[in-house]
């Protein structure tokens, strides 16, 4: 049987209409939805990123603030810009791009995001509202993760569900969101012994590594719901110009 492909890309488009929709009936009594951005230091990926959000709000009609912070900020100074969001009524979600520069306390400035606000479902009372099975805000990426899995009507309930990453932004939520729609959950590490079996027994399999080209196709059994998450930017050998790489299907490594 051939492989069908999941389209992220057109259910993205269908979601963003769908939004777009529910923004503008808001319209005739209220103000539009606002979102504040934090982003510190000129990350190549966190500008794309941040970009992107941009545009995505514009699209959907929802007003977007972004706070530009130089690589030699200091936490106090985030601190500051996420404290403004955190007052401001007409912000409703706080978005802080990380990585955050050297010298930046993380942990305390994810800390600060009101989390009334923390539509990123980072602070520690979003993620333990998550881990009692009654979410708040989820992080984007397990959220667009679930969306996908909806849309394409594939069944979660008693499937053996493999995970492999546990990093706070997507494996861990991942394997939140999978269990509390009743799959069987495994989540992989770098320390997972016989990680090919584990692999290979997965009815879903989510890699959420962050390394390209780590899991074989050889360890995908036919049949299984592949949803890979994470984006390498590839040098060729040689050299030529960089493509994005997917991290199924190469060997690779991970920590």
């Amino acid at each position: 049987m051939a492989a069908k492909i999941i389209d992220g890309k057109k259910w993205a488009g269908v979601i963003q209409e769908e939004i777009r929709v529910e923004v503008a009936e808001l319209a005739p009594r209220f103000r539009p939805p606002g979102l504040g951005v934090v982003l510190a230091g000129d990350h190549p990926a966190s500008r794309i990123y941040v970009s992107r959000k941009e545009q995505a709000c514009e699209a959907a009609g929802i007003r977007s603030v972004e706070t530009h912070l130089p690589a030699d900020t200091s936490t106090l100074a985030v601190l500051r810009e996420v404290q403004k969001f955190n007052e401001d009524p007409a912000i409703d979600g706080i978005l802080v791009q990380l990585p955050l520069p050297m010298g930046v306390d993380e942990k305390r400035v994810l800390m600060a995001v009101d989390p009334s606000k923390d539509v990123d479902g980072f602070h520690p009372e979003n993620v333990g509202l998550l881990s009692q099975g009654n979410p708040r805000f989820v992080p984007c990426t397990p959220a667009g993760v679930m969306e996908l899995l909806k849309r394409e009507n594939i069944p979660l309930v008693g499937r053996h569900a493999v995970v492999v990453g546990r990093s706070n932004i997507v494996g861990k939520p991942m394997g939140m969101l999978l269990l509390a729609q009743h799959a069987t959950v495994t989540t992989c590490h770098s320390r997972t012994e016989r990680l090919q079996v584990v692999c290979h027994s997965a009815d879903i399999l989510v890699a959420a590594i962050g390394k390209a080209g780590f899991i074989p196709g050889a360890w995908i059994r036919p049949g299984a719901v592949v949803i890979d998450v994470g984006i390498n930017r590839i040098e060729p050998e040689g050299g030529g110009k960089a493509k994005n790489c997917r991290g199924c299907g190469f060997r690779g490594s991970f920590t």
